[in-house]
């Protein structure tokens, strides 16, 4: 006798199921990580408690320190979770603003593309094809123009990037123009942190001091917390400003491209 053949009805669920099965995983382990309390160990008070420890890790195996540091921000742009400038910057304190950025952009991509595949593939396109014809068409205006309008969001985060990736992967955004857009994006802002992070000695003793001080009133709960003001130095706010004029390229190039477009037409 042949083989029984596969109903057409189990193979589409089955189908479904594969799909699905990314989403399922990610939404799993976001749930397993708070569920833990494993993201409040990204806070900057544990980081100033382990920093001396980071700092020799460092000095003793730089390149496993820095594959581990690539490895954790991965994870956490993956799992979508709010710490990648905090993270930025302790990788140019630990790294050097060079290498701590370079590396810091380059994981901040492959979480982003994590995210992106994963909706893509369980939402996106689905979700897509279900859309009235409206929304179809925004997608296609999207499409055309999609490397700007990503490098743009990248350059001035107006919407969270998580968002950002979810919208990248619902309008069908090629996978290359994907990668490209937000690697370049990110760049500037990540030097620009890591910049900052390179300098947070002064910054870290400041926080040590009024943690001791804390102490010694008898206080509980001292907590070393971090202010993002902190990071606000001139050179970092020199940097954030050549970053907004980098934000308006990917414009005036598209400017320039559709007023060529117009004249080459008449």
């Amino acid at each position: 006798m042949g083989e029984k053949q596969q109903k057409p009805g189990h193979s589409g669920a089955q189908s479904r199921l594969w799909r699905i099965l990314p989403l399922v995983l990610l939404l799993g382990a976001v749930g397993a990580v708070f569920a833990t309390g494993l993201h409040r160990s990204l806070t900057f008070d544990t980081f100033v408690r382990y920093q001396n420890w980071l700092q020799e890790l460092v000095a003793a195996d730089r390149l496993k320190m820095l594959g581990i540091y690539g490895l954790v921000y991965v994870a956490a742009v993956t799992l979508s979770l709010p710490v990648s400038a905090f993270l930025t910057a302790i990788g140019g304190y630990l790294f050097g603003w060079a290498l701590g950025g370079t590396v810091a952009s380059m994981a901040a991509t492959l979480g982003a593309t994590n995210i992106f595949l994963i909706a893509r593939t369980s939402l996106g396109r689905p979700l897509l094809r279900r859309a009235g014809s409206r929304i179809q068409s925004l997608a296609d205006g999207f499409r055309r123009q999609a490397f700007f309008y990503l490098l743009s969001l990248r350059l001035i985060p107006v919407m969270p990037f998580w968002l950002t990736n979810l919208a990248a992967a619902f309008f069908g955004m090629r996978l290359r123009h994907f990668v490209l857009a937000t690697q370049f994006g990110m760049l500037p802002a990540s030097f620009a942190f890591a910049f900052a992070g390179s300098g947070l000695d002064d910054i870290i003793a400041r926080h040590e001091k009024q943690h001791a001080e804390c102490l010694a009133t008898g206080r509980s709960g001292c907590a070393v917390d971090f202010d993002p003001k902190s990071l606000l130095t001139p050179e970092l706010m020199i940097a954030l400003g050549i970053l907004g004029v980098l934000a308006l390229i990917p414009i005036a190039i598209k400017f320039w491209r559709g007023r060529n477009a117009e004249e080459g037409k008449q």
